[in-house]
């Protein structure tokens, strides 16, 4: 790849730190929790908009639940020209109402709000990258994957990043950098499951002895789940939400928990999930009944010996600029995994950094957006054509 190019690049980036800050408010300031269809489509307008103003194609994936998937690239891929995926969510955990109460700001070289580091900065760094290459030239197709429900575990959006991952001769995932700076080579696989048991109501002063609680069901089977966690293993389980029973004076009909499991190793994953669904189908508590429910899940990030080179091409583009990177292993799930699952090298948190995802404190290192939107660009150059 030519030096012009590489120069174009990396000096039209280095003047586009207040455009980037600049779109990033505007994502921030739209909320677009993961089942707020509106919110999640009004971000990938934003983006949409963008990129075709700086000449990509977009394609919209219509979807009736969820956010709808967008799709930009640069020199359409073919069978002889495999692209490189950049990807991104544009969906939140945090509820409606969130981005009026706590709108985008500044403070300390730090942004804030809900989003601003998981992910919007990650979205917004892909875009000018995807730009830069519009405007001045790339050796082979990139695609931009924007998806729509990565919080939930990418209900509607898996098959479309197993689709683009196929494909895809490396992929670079714009999860927040860590507060090190470091990006991930490595995840668990998680799966939320959500369990529901029944009993028998009856009064609790007047007939007791006629009733079955399936609140101590329940607490029984709780147990019973958390001793499956095996830290030497990298498995843990953790029942995260419970809820059960009618009035204080009563019997519990009724319970339900959400547990979730993590795990490294991919075989590890059924083997958890057989216990579970045996320790549910058993009754401690005679006469109560239950059954369990997958909700959604992702697979881990695994390292391969090609994504391990890819780790390495990047963390030596990145030393050209300045930066020193590391690799991180993470309990936190992420669509890298898919991706990775398909073959594909893959490097997750690329994107800038930031911390405390997930909360009110949540924050973006501002002063990172160039940096690693170079580093990212620079890794795109140093791949060189298909």
């Amino acid at each position: 790849m030519s030096t012009t190019l590489e120069t174009k690049v990396l000096e039209w980036l280095d003047g586009q730190k207040q455009a980037m800050i600049d779109q990033l408010r505007v994502l921030v300031d739209i909320d677009s929790g993961s089942y707020d269809k509106e919110g999640v489509d009004q971000v990938g307008v934003q983006i949409r908009n963008f990129l075709v103003d700086a000449g990509l194609n977009c394609e919209t994936i219509a979807n009736p639940r969820f956010g709808d998937g967008l799709r930009a690239t640069l020199r359409e891929p073919d069978e002889q020209r495999r692209p490189i995926l950049l990807m991104g969510h544009r969906d939140t955990v945090f509820p409606e109402g969130e981005a009026q109460r706590r709108p985008f700001r500044i403070e300390g070289g730090r942004a804030y709000g809900p989003g601003v580091a998981d992910m919007k900065a990650g979205l917004v760094m892909n875009s000018f990258v995807l730009a830069a290459f519009a405007r001045f030239g790339a050796a082979g197709p990139l695609v931009g994957l924007y998806t729509s429900d990565e919080e939930i575990a990418s209900p509607s959006s898996r098959a479309l990043i197993e689709q683009e991952a196929r494909r895809a001769r490396a992929v670079f995932n714009a999860e927040p950098g860590r507060p090190s700076g470091n990006v991930v080579t490595g995840r668990k696989g998680g799966v939320f499951m959500q369990m529901e048991i029944q009993g028998i109501p009856a009064h609790s002063g007047v007939n007791f002895e006629q009733g079955v609680s399936a609140i101590e069901e329940l607490a029984r089977k709780v147990s019973a789940v958390h001793a499956l966690t095996d830290l030497a293993r990298g498995i843990t389980l953790n029942v995260g939400i419970v809820s059960g029973g009618m009035s204080v004076n009563t019997v519990a009909p009724h319970a339900r928990a959400e547990i979730d499991l993590r795990y490294v190793e991919p075989q590890d994953r059924d083997e958890i999930v057989a216990k579970i669904e045996k320790l549910v189908a058993t009754s401690f508590v005679n006469g109560t009944t239950a059954n369990l429910q997958i909700l959604g899940e992702f697979v881990p990030l695994v390292p391969s010996e090609a994504s391990r080179r890819l780790f390495e091409l990047y963390v030596g583009c990145a030393h050209r600029i300045g930066l020193t990177i590391g690799g991180e292993f993470t309990g936190g799930c992420a669509d890298s995994g898919f991706a990775a699952a398909m073959g594909a090298p893959t490097l997750c948190a690329t994107g800038p950094c930031g911390g405390k995802a997930h909360s009110p404190d949540e924050y973006l290192e501002l002063d990172t957006m160039v940096p690693r939107a170079q580093a990212l660009a620079l890794s795109i150059l140093a791949l060189g054509p298909p």
